[in-house]
């Protein structure tokens, strides 16, 4: 049986920190959950996930260092890299904290950057960057967005052929800036008509980033859970504002 993703990650997490001899370190991993304040502040707009309590943000601190993850099972942990390496993936929760603990660690060795989340206006700054980099890059194409974020779906809806994708039922078949939200019944047929994929890491808690790994098809991960899974694993993200 070919190993998952996410167990893929985690043994190229455990051969870098082996190589860091800080395996066997006396280092515990505390993941907590950010208040919506803590974690996005006041962006404008009040329809971004965060503020509508679906996920929250699981941090993890590592000396000194910290890292993220969006998640919808959220709880405090604390554990030491080698349990991290050996932990059973088995739901959101885990993955979740395997996810911001690499984050941390692999911002603390100076190994990934933007690990913690824009606040305040940084979304509504991100996204017209994005919709440039797109477009200076790939040019005017149609584009899949996987997750719902409403102010990158302002800036990409003028510019591109847009459709977009996301698990909550609330949002799905609702309108944004002329973009009606599908569900997940419709993600192949959205993935299929697109040139571009642009996905959500947290698919990558949620255990569906495969769904978005197309062969011959590129995909630009946002957002600051996928940030050192990205860099491990090669793939393209794009998280201007965040720290």
């Amino acid at each position: 049986m070919s190993k998952s993703i996410l167990n893929q990650i985690q043994e190229k997490a455990r051969e870098v920190w082996e190589k860091e001899s800080i395996l066997d370190e006396n280092i515990s991993i505390t993941a907590r959950i950010l208040s919506t304040e803590e974690a996005i502040g006041n962006p404008e707009g009040d329809d971004f996930p965060l503020l509508r309590g679906k996920e929250k943000l699981m941090e993890a601190e590592f000396r000194g260092s910290k890292g993220q993850a969006f998640t919808d099972r959220f709880g405090d942990f604390s554990t030491s890299l080698r349990d991290v390496c050996e932990m059973k993936l088995e739901n959101n929760f885990r993955r979740a904290i395997f996810v911001s603990s690499l984050n941390a660690v692999q911002s603390n060795l100076g190994k990934t950057d933007h690990t913690i989340h824009c606040r305040n206006e940084g979304p509504a700054l991100c996204a017209p960057k994005f919709a440039d980099h797109i477009m200076e890059n790939y040019g005017k194409i149609r584009i899949t967005q996987i997750g719902y974020q409403p102010a990158m779906i302002k800036a990409f809806s003028p510019k591109f052929d847009l459709r977009v994708v996301d698990l909550d039922p609330d949002n799905i078949g609702s309108n944004k800036c002329g973009i009606t939200i599908e569900g997940p019944d419709d993600s192949l047929k959205a993935i299929n008509s697109a040139d571009l994929l642009v996905v959500t890491g947290s698919t990558l808690v949620n255990e569906t980033i495969t769904n978005f790994l197309v062969e011959n098809k590129p995909t630009i991960f946002f957002g600051t859970t996928v940030a050192a899974a990205a860099d491990l694993m090669g793939w393209t993200r794009f998280c201007a504002e965040s720290c």
